[in-house]
């Protein structure tokens, strides 16, 4: 049987979010409340911040560059580079 390998996962919960500089994507879904925004920022070496502009005061996701991309979420739609 193949030897099974790991990758390692920064403890992404442990950067700090000062300094981010998160940049918002909005469209196609509104809400009473006003149109649904994500907003996403660099806070690591490939670690991923992602935040709910409607609650801004809940604690941004976090995520590896491989993970948003699976989810279908490209940084540079977002103007970023991943």
């Amino acid at each position: 049987m193949p030897e099974k390998t790991t990758t390692t996962v920064p403890a992404m919960y442990d950067l700090p979010l000062t300094g981010a500089v998160f940049v918002k994507a909005c469209g196609g879904s509104t809400h009473p409340d006003g149109e649904s925004c994500v907003m996403l920022a660099r806070v690591g070496e490939n670690v991923w911040a992602l935040g709910d502009s409607k609650r801004p005061e809940a604690e941004p996701l976090r995520f590896t560059t491989d993970e948003l991309l699976a989810a279908g979420i490209e940084p540079g739609r977002f103007g970023l580079s991943a």
